[in-house]
């Protein structure tokens, strides 16, 4: 280098509004996505041994005097219950995603209000879900011991429920975090992550809700 050369130093700079320019995927995001997939198998496995047994009983499936004790809409003690919470579910995973939206946008209040929706909704599911599992036992006197259809339903429906449990703490927390300020429009990964593993959770929930309560 020469005496008179010179050196142009060019500022860096940041834009709020840039957080998904970065180059490759975020280790964290990834770590989610991997952990989805690996659950999206525990899922399948479920769904194999719904179909294996179901395939195997035919055409007593589901087993005889316990064709009408899983409906989509009863008229017990809450009319259309099953149905509700399914709608509230799915509703919720519109709710996630406006969230996830307004932090892309850098709204944090309009992310923590959707976020709290959000979290009311799913408390609202897992509710709805105990109060079936109680009306079935209770008034129907099915339970997880009411042969492998039994089985079936309570295994697949519980560990949903799990991991619904399991998504409503990770949105409690993302939600506390929102309220301390910690996001931003560039920094905003664990919303990504949350919302990726609730959108998983509410379509694995579609499915076991057609495969258990309308494919008799």
């Amino acid at each position: 280098m020469t005496a008179d050369s010179t050196v142009v130093q060019v500022p860096h700079t940041e834009t709020e509004g840039a957080g998904h320019a970065e180059g490759g995927i975020n280790t964290a995001l990834l770590g989610m996505l991997l952990f989805i997939g690996s659950e999206l198998m525990f899922f399948a496995g479920l769904f194999a041994a719904y179909f294996n047994a179901r395939a195997e009983s035919q055409p007593n499936w589901p087993p005889e005097g316990l064709e009408l004790v899983i409906d989509p809409f009863p008229s017990g003690p809450i009319p259309f219950l099953p149905f509700i919470a399914t709608v509230v579910l799915v509703l919720s995973s519109f709710t996630m995603q406006w969230a996830l939206w307004r932090i892309r946008k850098g709204d944090r209040t309009g992310m923590n209000r959707a976020l709290a929706v959000t979290l009311i909704m799913g408390i609202a599911f897992m509710a709805a879900q105990a109060f079936d599992y109680i009306t079935l036992l209770d008034h129907e006197g099915f339970g997880i011991n009411s042969g492998v259809y039994g089985t079936l339903f309570y295994t697949m429906t519980g560990f949903h429920g799990a991991h619904v449990f399991g998504g409503l703490i990770g949105i409690a927390i993302v939600l506390l975090r929102g309220v301390a300020g910690q996001f931003s429009a560039r920094h905003h990964i664990a919303v990504e992550a949350v919302s990726a593993y609730w959108h998983f959770v509410d379509v694995v929930w579609i499915f076991l809700f057609l495969t258990l309560y309308f494919l008799k």
